[in-house]
């Protein structure tokens, strides 16, 4: 990547030439750690983030091993507390959550709407060396003080303020990443508001850039409240102010309330986005305009605003009023009607569509029916009767993975497949992206669904051990673990060996109508040779074989 050796310019216009190969003052790895490309951002986030979703993934297995049978396997209780919650907070803070925002929206969301660049590139430089930062600093905290933190992703008070284990480091560490999100929130904010080319209005932007839109607005509003809130344990744990610590007169139902204020949002930060490719890679291989764009560009809106008011549904049991319980389940309940018109409208997309299942159409096709088992058992989380008897235990376990992971991390690989052509240049093997796409989701299922039949019989979840008649589901989803990193692994390896051996991609590979699909593959550093004037909806395939747009 250093040395611009992984793709050659294949169509170019003029003296175009591919970013990869743009000569800059800087030589080396240099030009990669001083750029201000928004396209070598992207892919130094992906990166990165490829290595924090593996080690994460390792401690995973780590634990699903542990949990094949009862009592001690492979380690110790407070090495499996450790593996817990590293495995969260890099899962959720370092991959999840700002995952295809960061990676996607920095690399195609410019393209997509006509910009040569962000509006701050320098910002956006400085989001990602904040990113690394924190990334940083949550390594060190593993190797120093009195050892990893043991407290979960949530890091819930009291025992996140008494317990000895390093876990200030560590949530200096989501303070900083914090930071790197509401930067990159404001960047995306201003982005879309002042550089969209000459004819696009909100109404003719790709609804991947509504989703981008939607989350910024939620990294920016929602995301100091956690910084805040993280800065709060640190001196609570520090010079033991009493904001939380009930035995100083604190409070720590307080905690949980301003955790999940983010928190739940945060589940919108990372799926919005996400949704969006859904609806890009739908329109692209069902060979038809998006159904419903406006109703889908408004749900995206809906589900942001309505998103930071059902926080509440966390703490049924934690003694809040029954009052509140009954709004928050409401609220709860309605914030799936903007994600049911999206679903709606998705399959009436295809709808008498002349469908190609690629490998990105086959990951979005998986993502809409592992996605709607995670959202209606979520309605079952979020009813006050069913609620009581399944809070933690392995249900919300099985239905968290099912939204966070089969909602965004099933996207990420749908959206690293359906742009990889655009942001390498290269083609990858379509039948093995296929076969890993099929084991993935195998494996998935198999790890995660025996946990909802665990939960309803009251397999209580973070526990080390368990009770005999639990361990068949754990087999089951212990082997369903190796089906499933089987699958990761051969997608990543099929990819790595398109990189290095794949075909020469052409322009628009998928027959694509948005704005990315009109530039040569990879795209030049500024992206257009002249910036285009957009006549036509970003799905509009009347024009396509003339064009979408004018100069």
């Amino acid at each position: 990547m250093a040395n611009g050796s992984i793709a050659v310019p294949v169509e170019t216009k003029g003296k175009l030439v591919d970013f990869y190969k743009q000569e800059s003052k800087h030589k080396g790895i240099w030009s990669w750690l001083l750029t201000v490309d928004h396209k070598r951002i992207g892919l130094m986030y992906l990166l990165v983030m490829i290595g924090f979703f593996l080690t994460a993934m390792t401690f995973g297995f780590l634990m699903r091993l542990e949990m094949l049978t009862p009592g001690a396997t492979i380690m110790k209780p407070q090495t499996y507390n450790t593996l817990f919650t590293l495995h969260g907070v890099i899962m959720v803070f370092l991959f999840i959550i700002p995952g295809v925002p960061a990676v996607f929206g920095n690399f195609i969301m410019p393209i997509q709407i006509g910009a040569k660049d962000v509006i701050f590139p320098r910002l956006n430089l400085l989001s990602w060396y904040l990113y690394i930062f924190g990334g940083a600093i949550a390594l060190i905290s593993l190797f120093t003080g009195t050892g990893a933190a043991d407290t979960g992703w949530t890091f819930y008070v009291p025992y996140s303020i008494r317990t000895t284990t390093n876990v200030s480091l560590t949530v200096f560490a989501a303070f900083v990443l914090g930071f790197s999100s509401i930067l990159t929130g404001l960047n995306f904010i201003t982005t879309i508001h002042r550089m969209r080319a000459p004819g696009m209005t909100f109404f003719k932007m790709p609804l991947f850039c509504w989703g981008i839109y939607g989350t910024a607005w939620i990294q920016v509003l929602a995301t100091p409240v956690i910084g805040i809130t993280l800065i709060l344990v640190i001196l609570e744990r520090t010079f033991g102010i009493g904001v939380f610590d009930p035995a100083l007169g604190g409070d720590p139902l307080l905690y949980q309330h301003l955790f999940w204020i983010y928190s739940h949002p945060a589940v919108y930060i990372m799926i919005l986005p996400a949704m969006g490719v859904v609806s890009d890679i739908i329109a692209t291989f069902s060979r038809k305009p998006i159904f419903g764009y406006t109703p889908i560009a408004m749900s995206t809106l809906a589900i942001a605003l309505v998103g930071y008011l059902v926080w509440g549904h966390h703490m049924f049991s934690a003694g809040t009023s029954d009052t509140s319980n009954v709004i928050f389940s409401l609220l709860t309940f309605l914030v799936a009607i903007p994600t049911g018109v999206k679903v709606f409208n998705w399959v009436a997309s295809l709808y008498r569509g002349s469908i190609e299942v690629t490998a990105p159409m086959l990951y979005t096709l998986c993502f809409i029916f592992v996605f709607s088992i995670g959202g209606l058992t979520g309605l079952v989380l979020g009813t006050l009767n069913t609620d009581i008897h399944l809070t933690d235990t392995y249900f919300v376990v099985a239905h968290f993975h099912y939204v966070m992971f089969g909602g965004m991390g099933i996207l990420f690989f749908a959206s690293l497949h359906y742009w990889f052509p655009k942001m390498f240049g290269r083609m990858y093997n379509e039948k093995i992206a296929k076969l890993s796409c099929i084991i993935f989701v195998i494996g998935f299922n198999g790890l995660y669904f025996p946990m909802f039949i665990a939960g309803y019989l009251g397999m209580p979840r973070r526990y080390y051990d368990y009770l005999p008649e639990f361990q068949t589901y754990h087999v089951i989803s212990t082997v369903g673990s190796w089906v499933m990193i089987a699958g990761i692994l051969l997608m990543f390896a099929n990819l790595l060996r398109g990189l290095r051996q794949g075909a020469i991609a052409p322009a628009n590979p998928w027959d694509g109508t948005t704005l990315e699909w009109t530039v040569p593959s990879p795209p030049p550093m500024e992206n257009f040779e002249e910036i285009p004037v957009i006549t036509k909806g970003p799905y509009d395939r009347e024009g396509l074989k003339e064009s979408s747009i004018g100069h």
